[in-house]
């Protein structure tokens, strides 16, 4: 009988903690306007950690990780690295704060950063380690026209790029399938 007890007692307690767990998504998905301070982790030009959760950077599209970029004189450089080495250095700031006010698809939280009053998300574009998906088109213009960071030479678009990689479960097939050709027909 006393085995009996055990078994439900832990039934009991195993269900509790998964109300609770729900308890805790759901307000995490309720997320109103939520404010995260450091410190943060560099995943890549566009995403960071604070603790266990993913912050995205709103309004910019950075290269990731794995992508080469060509200079002006047709040199490649590790733009992806080089866009996590900013963010990096942009959010080592002191009082970086980070507010989010809903998520994407990926459940990361879309964060718009600041260290006082530089906007993180805007520096990003303006030194042409990130590129504007919306946000941010008069910083991409000033970047460009300065030829800063990925302006300075060829890049692809970081969207285009992690379809050619098949990083991005992408429902436009055929633009996968014209990123796809492009890449297929570029000259190397």
């Amino acid at each position: 009988m006393t085995r009996f007890i055990r078994k439900i007692r832990s039934a009991g307690l195993f269900l509790a903690f998964i109300f609770l767990g729900s308890l805790i998504a759901a307000k995490l998905d309720d997320v109103g306007t939520l404010s995260i301070g450091g410190p943060f982790a560099t995943i890549d030009g566009d995403t960071l950690a604070a603790g266990i959760e993913r912050l995205r950077l709103e309004g910019i599209d950075a290269p990731e990780i794995r992508q080469v970029c060509k200079d002006g004189e047709g040199r490649e450089w590790s733009c992806g690295e080089e866009a996590r080495v900013a963010l990096e250095r942009l959010i080592a700031a002191p009082g970086v704060e980070c507010k989010a006010s809903e998520r994407d698809r990926y459940e990361r939280l879309l964060v718009r950063c600041r260290a006082g009053s530089q906007d993180i998300n805007a520096e990003m574009v303006r030194l042409g380690m990130a590129v504007s998906s919306g946000d941010y088109r008069s910083e991409e213009t000033a970047a460009r026209e300065k030829r800063a960071g990925l302006w300075t030479g060829e890049f692809e678009k970081p969207r285009e790029w992690r379809i050619m990689h098949g990083m991005m479960d992408d429902s436009g097939m055929a633009e996968g399938f014209v990123a796809w050709l492009k890449g297929l027909f570029r000259s190397e």
